[in-house]
């Protein structure tokens, strides 16, 4: 059973002007496929052949197989967590969550922001469950809070790829503009739910 690249949740132009179709077209139509074809090439013939990505995602050794694997998760969750007309608040459990750990929306807003420019290199921030409330965690290059029996429930993709063609080196203005206007917070609703 080979992995797939899913499909993306709106049409390649949907996040324009905040992410273009050019970017999409590199990030999701090169990077993320590329992820896919090298998993592939990865398990072809092995015992991982038939395995679900997040079982592949789980039981690798660092090193390629859990990058390429990792990576493809990574993304798939991150196109979720964007939507277009995106942004505002959360409301209901997940507001109520979010406030009990960070003490207010604005606050785990301000605090996600910090932790996604103050990201060093390439790679991750993430809302997670973690124990009784909730954490903002960062990781680097190809890691995920799934190797590490975390739940996510948001992500942004700090990797220079997911922003350079429209911000060039403007990472705050990136991550400023995936929250207020990008954010997904029905997907968000529904990890924590789930």
């Amino acid at each position: 059973m080979a992995i797939e690249l899913p499909p993306l949740p709106y049409a390649d132009d949907a996040l324009a002007p905040h992410i273009s179709e050019r970017t999409i077209s590199f990030h999701y139509g090169k990077h993320h496929a590329a992820y896919v074809k090298n998993l592939n090439g990865l398990i072809e013939g092995t015992d991982q052949a038939d395995a679900s990505l997040v079982d592949i995602v789980t039981s690798a050794a660092p090193g390629g197989l859990f990058n390429n694997a990792a990576q493809v998760w990574n993304h798939t969750f991150y196109w979720n967590c964007m939507t277009p007309g995106g942004g505002g608040d959360p409301s209901g459990d997940l507001a109520a969550a979010i406030e009990s750990s960070f003490g207010s929306i604005d606050s785990f807003k301000e605090q996600f922001k910090a932790d996604s420019v103050g990201n060093f290199g390439s790679g991750w921030t993430w809302l997670v469950r973690e124990g009784d409330g909730l954490a903002i965690v960062k990781t680097d290059d190809a890691d995920t809070p799934l190797a590490h029996g975390q739940q996510a429930l948001l992500t942004i993709d700090v990797w220079e790829h997911a922003y350079y063609l429209d911000y060039q080196n403007a990472r705050p203005a990136y991550v400023d503009t995936f929250i207020e206007s990008l954010l997904n917070w029905e997907f968000v609703a529904q990890n924590f739910a789930g």
